[in-house]
């Protein structure tokens, strides 16, 4: 018998698989890749600093080492690539924000805000829409995530069932849960938006969102950089880039839109000056919740039923730290975060029922 049974084929359930193997937990996946895009459309990137309020993302001291030590880990485990440190640059639009990033570099994130404003040089960065000074953000980057997550597929090719999990065929047990002809101690739903359809946690208020983006060819002095103003663009390979993104919270359909497109090309605008054309254009729906924070733990009335979701726009940064609070918790019995623990909306689930 297993110890868990994880279903979902995103970022959530490959970096929970990775965790349990690291611990030895045993485990099977279930679902299919095509089912939830987003993590396979998403750029991937990791930004400690929230640029609206110029504070740190949330636990950002904490899980960007952490995401830094897991990812490196996987890529020798698997002997592929996927990890991109990269400098984010923050164009200045007005003197105040200079002189902010320049305090806050010193104070409290200078662990993050390179503390020298930097100013263009003549040939650098071509074809950018950089005009002036610049601020640069360290321990940033992105992980490819199409690689990350196809790879994790062929490493977990022995522990996978490539089939639509199926509610009515799951039995739970007060020991174990059985689901076809795989017995396990536990289920770990790790399904993105696709929640909404789960019997056991449609409860929970989540709030995703859609996202566009599109892969361009353009010639951009951009290497191991991220430029963000507006919008951002990185490169993936020569000459060619990613653009993004947007956010929609009514149409919630997995399909590219004009409107999408309209936006994304307004952002790409902002970012470079050179022409482009347009490679792609993708959609994905972002797992958040209510209160933007990831959501895990016991189903408040099934003791082996348990959810590790909602890890929304942050999730390259999020999933490492909070899978191995969830697989400390199971071990050990450590307390979950009490901000993403579900029993914050466990009122919720007695309301419904």
């Amino acid at each position: 018998m297993r110890d868990f049974i994880i279903v979902g084929r995103g970022l959530a359930a490959n970096v929970l698989a990775h965790s349990f193997q690291k611990h030895n937990i045993s485990f099977s996946i279930i679902g299919k890749t095509e089912l939830s895009s987003s993590s396979f459309v998403a750029a991937g990137i990791w930004n400690p600093i929230v640029f609206k309020r110029m504070t740190a993302s949330w636990l950002a001291h904490q899980t960007v080492p952490f995401l830094l030590s897991f990812y490196n880990d996987c890529e020798e485990r698997m002997n592929k690539r996927f990890v991109h440190k990269r400098n984010i640059i923050k164009p200045f639009v007005q003197e105040q924000e200079k002189q902010l990033w320049l305090k806050k570099s010193k104070n409290e994130l200078s662990e993050f805000l390179n503390d020298q404003i930097q100013t263009v040089r003549p040939g650098e960065f071509k074809n950018c829409n950089i005009a002036g000074e610049y601020g640069l953000v360290e321990q940033s980057g992105n992980i490819d995530l199409p690689i990350f997550l196809n790879e994790s597929s062929i490493y977990f090719k022995d522990h996978v069932v490539n089939d639509v999990f199926d509610y009515n065929e799951l039995e739970v047990l007060s020991d174990h849960v059985s689901y076809k002809t795989i017995k396990a101690r536990n289920i770990v739903f790790c399904e993105g938006h696709l929640v909404k359809n789960n019997p056991f946690f449609n409860w929970i208020p989540f709030k995703p969102a859609k996202g566009e983006v599109i892969t361009i060819s353009a010639d951009v002095g951009l290497e191991r950089q991220i430029l963000n103003k507006g919008g951002f663009i990185l490169k993936l390979a020569e000459n060619t880039f990613k653009v993004g993104a947007t956010y929609e919270w009514n149409d919630l359909t997995e399909e590219p839109t004009a409107k999408g497109l309209t936006e994304l090309k307004a952002k790409l605008a902002q970012l470079v000056t050179s022409e482009s054309s347009i490679i792609n254009h993708e959609a994905g729906i972002r797992p958040s919740t209510i209160d933007r924070r990831p959501v895990m733990g016991k189903h408040p009335a099934n003791n082996n039923i348990y959810i590790f979701n909602g890890l929304g726009t942050k999730g390259v940064m999020l999933a490492p730290f909070f899978a191995n609070n969830f697989v400390f918790c199971y071990l050990q019995k450590q307390a979950l975060n009490a901000e993403a623990d579900v029993k914050r909306f466990y009122s919720l689930h007695k309301s419904a029922g």
